[in-house]
C-alpha cells in the first residue's frame, strides 16, 4: 500500500487543480455567487475524482519525469533592466517574463517547488527557475489568469507584493492577494472583455473555458480568464487555462492579429477534454486569434496529466509544421526578442530517453 500513497497523494493535489488607486469591482456583492463559462457548464464530482484516482494508479507511461536534467540559461535582474528590445522569457509551466515598452510584464508567476496546497505532497517541478524570486528585480504588472494552485502561488505573491507596480486579476481574485499582503491600491479586478492600462500598457481580461476553486467549497467562485496584452508596438495573448472553445475565435475577430500567443498546451487528458486543450487544439486556438508566432505553455515543468512530460511539445511541433505554424519554444530562461522568432530546437530530447 506504502507503494500507492504517495502518488495518491499527489493526485488528490492535482484533483484540486483539474477539477475544482485601487480598481477592484466595487460593486462584486451584484455578482453571482458562482462564474459560469459562456458555452458549456463544466462539473465533476466524486465519480470524475475515482476516475481520475484509477487512471493515475493503473496507467503505465514511459517517461513521466525527465530523466536528465532540463536546459537552463540563468537570469538576471540587470539583464532584465537593461533589455531594451520587446522580449519573452519562459521560467517555467505558465510564467513568463516579458520586457514590453521597456516594462516588465509577468504572467502566473509560481515559483514553489510543487504546484500544490501544500509543499510536502504534490506535484513537483522538473527544473529550478532561471532566476529566484528574490532576484527579480521590480516588476511592473503581473497578470493572473484564474485561482488553481499551478497558476496563482500564495509563496510568490507574498515576496512580489512589494516588487510589483500592478496585480492585474479576474474579478474576486484581488481578495486572496489582500490576504497574503498585497496592498489593495495595486489590484486591478476586471470582467470578460473589461480592459484596464497599467504602466502604459492596455489590458484586457478576455474568456477561457475552465473554472476556478483553491478548495472544496469555493469552486467557481472567482473569475478565469486569459489576457490580451496591448503594448504600443507589440500585441501578445496569454491563454492562462482553457478547452477549446469559440471564444478564441471571437477574441481574434476583436483583437488579432497577435504578434505572440502563448497558449496552453500540456496537462490534456480525455478525463477533463473541456478545461484543457490537447496539443492539436492548441495550434486551432492560435490560428483563430490569428497569431502571427505560437509559444506552448503549460508544460514541461510540472506532472499534471498522465501523458510522457515531452509529449506536449514533440506534438505541438509536430502539428504546427502540418498547419504552417510558426512556433517558437526557447528554453527556460532563453531570451526570445518577440520580432525575431527563431527556429525551434528540441531541447527536451536533451532530457529524454
Amino acid at each position: 500500500m506504502k507503494k500507492y500513497l504517495l502518488p495518491i497523494l499527489g493526485v488528490l493535489a492535482v484533483v484540486a487543480i483539474v477539477s475544482t488607486g485601487s480598481q477592484s469591482n466595487d460593486n462584486l456583492d451584484k455578482l453571482p455567487k458562482k462564474f459560469a463559462n459562456s458555452e458549456l457548464e463544466y462539473k465533476s464530482g466524486m465519480s470524475d475524482i475515482f476516475s481520475i484516482l484509477k487512471a493515475y494508479v493503473t496507467v503505465e507511461r514511459n517517461e513521466p519525469v525527465p530523466r536528465a536534467a532540463l536546459p537552463l540559461i540563468p537570469m538576471t535582474a540587470e539583464q532584465l533592466i537593461e533589455e531594451t528590445e520587446d522580449v519573452a522569457y519562459r521560467l517555467g509551466h505558465s510564467s513568463v517574463m516579458m520586457k514590453l515598452d521597456g516594462k516588465l510584464v509577468m504572467t502566473d508567476p509560481v515559483f514553489s517547488d510543487r504546484a500544490s496546497p501544500v509543499q510536502w505532497m504534490g506535484p513537483k517541478r522538473f527544473h529550478p527557475t532561471p532566476i529566484s524570486l528574490q532576484d527579480l528585480p521590480d516588476i511592473d504588472v503581473v497578470v493572473i489568469s484564474h485561482d488553481h494552485y499551478d497558476h496563482l502561488d500564495k509563496g510568490a505573491v507574498k515576496v512580489l507584493a512589494d516588487k510589483v507596480g500592478t496585480f492585474l486579476v479576474p474579478l474576486r481574485v484581488g481578495a486572496l492577494l489582500e490576504k497574503w499582503g498585497v496592498d489593495k491600491e495595486k489590484i486591478i479586478e476586471l470582467n470578460w472583455w473589461e480592459s484596464a492600462t497599467a504602466s502604459d500598457i492596455e489590458f484586457t481580461l478576455t474568456p477561457t473555458q475552465h473554472f476556478s476553486g483553491r478548495g472544496l467549497l469555493d469552486r467557481d467562485q472567482t473569475l478565469w480568464g486569459s489576457w490580451v496584452i496591448n503594448a504600443s508596438d507589440k500585441k501578445v495573448f496569454f491563454s492562462g487555462d482553457s478547452g477549446y472553445f469559440n471564444g478564441f475565435k471571437e477574441i481574434g475577430d476583436r483583437f488579432g492579429s497577435f504578434d505572440l500567443t502563448m497558449v496552453e498546451t500540456g496537462a490534456y487528458n480525455s478525463l477533463w477534454a473541456d478545461i484543457h486543450m490537447f496539443p492539436e487544439q492548441s495550434v486551432q486556438a492560435h490560428i483563430d486569434l490569428q497569431g502571427k508566432v505560437m509559444m506552448p505553455i503549460h508544460n514541461s515543468t510540472f506532472d499534471l496529466s498522465m501523458h510522457d512530460w515531452q509529449d506536449p511539445m514533440e506534438q505541438a511541433l509536430a502539428i504546427s509544421k502540418e498547419r504552417d505554424v510558426q512556433m517558437v519554444s526557447p528554453v527556460m530562461g532563453e531570451r526570445l526578442v518577440i520580432s525575431e522568432p527563431v527556429p525551434v530546437q528540441a531541447w527536451w530530447k536533451l532530457a529524454s530517453n
